[in-house]
């Protein structure tokens, strides 16, 4: 960045914000493993349940309502839990940390970096690392052969979307975090989602209206984008899919920054 892109005033969509990411690439150079340790979770998810449950279970009824494999079946669900859990992780404890303990964003706003610096460049941060762990998963599905279309190439973006929404979501809640114990709020909301929304069971095992209800949680809405690029079931309704993570981040941007404003700058 030169000397003059320093000086001259931010514009309102976080001009800066790429400084804030460097500053985190920088602080986990030496805690590199911590990030790689993310991707195993899921891989773990997808070894045990979709290849030793999945034995047992044979096949099960697709998104088109024809037999696929189980393994077919929840590898997308376990790639959108991958991309959400990777950046509610990123988004909460960390900015929690900074926030309230080390007070970092106290130290950065005496730059020339401002509160959308700040809320950009770490749900950018959050981005990228749940970015990494999609591009892996991804990477294990291709070698087993748990995709069954090119359409499957898309799933990468997706996942990105998907990071982004709950990035920002994860960041705007923690906001109002007071303390480490008031973080259980935050896992009695995400591991409903994780179990329910389709991930290991499709949705017609539900009955009306909790069938209706579970299908425009955030996580089922991700899971059902993922499944159908990987299966090939394109249609207009992932295109609702797609604006309601645009929405749900962008939503979640504007509290960041609102909230930002009024913690740090009170």
């Amino acid at each position: 960045m030169t000397v003059a892109s320093r000086i001259l005033p931010a514009l309102p969509f976080g001009r800066r914000a790429d400084r804030l990411v460097e500053r985190n690439v920088m602080s986990y150079r030496r805690t590199w493993l911590v990030l790689v340790s993310g991707f195993f979770e899921p891989l773990f998810y997808l070894l045990g349940i979709g290849f030793g449950i999945g034995a047992l279970v044979g096949t099960v009824t697709g998104p088109d309502g024809g037999p696929i494999s189980y393994g077919v079946f929840v590898a997308p669900g376990l790639l959108a839990s991958s991309a959400m859990n990777g950046a509610i992780y990123d988004s909460t404890f960390n900015i929690f940390f900074k926030l309230r303990y080390a007070k970092t964003y106290d130290a950065i706003l005496a730059t020339p970096l401002g509160i959308t610096d700040i809320a950009v460049g770490e749900i950018t941060w959050a981005l990228i690392r749940g970015t990494l762990y999609a591009i892996g998963f991804l990477s294990v599905m291709l070698v087993l052969g748990l995709a069954r279309s090119p359409w499957v190439i898309l799933a990468l973006p997706s996942a990105m979307l998907i990071g982004f929404a709950f990035a920002a979501v994860g960041m705007a809640a923690t906001t109002w975090v007071r303390s480490w114990t008031d973080f259980d709020y935050i896992f009695v909301v995400t591991l409903p989602l994780f179990l329910f929304s389709s991930t290991f069971y499709p949705l017609s095992v539900y009955p009306e209206p909790l069938r209706t209800i579970v299908s425009v949680t955030p996580l089922s809405r991700c899971i059902d984008l993922l499944r159908s690029l990987a299966l090939g079931q394109i249609g207009p309704v992932l295109l609702i899919d797609v604006g309601y993570l645009a929405v749900m981040g962008g939503i979640g941007l504007w509290i960041v920054s609102r909230r930002l404003d009024r913690l740090l700058l009170k």
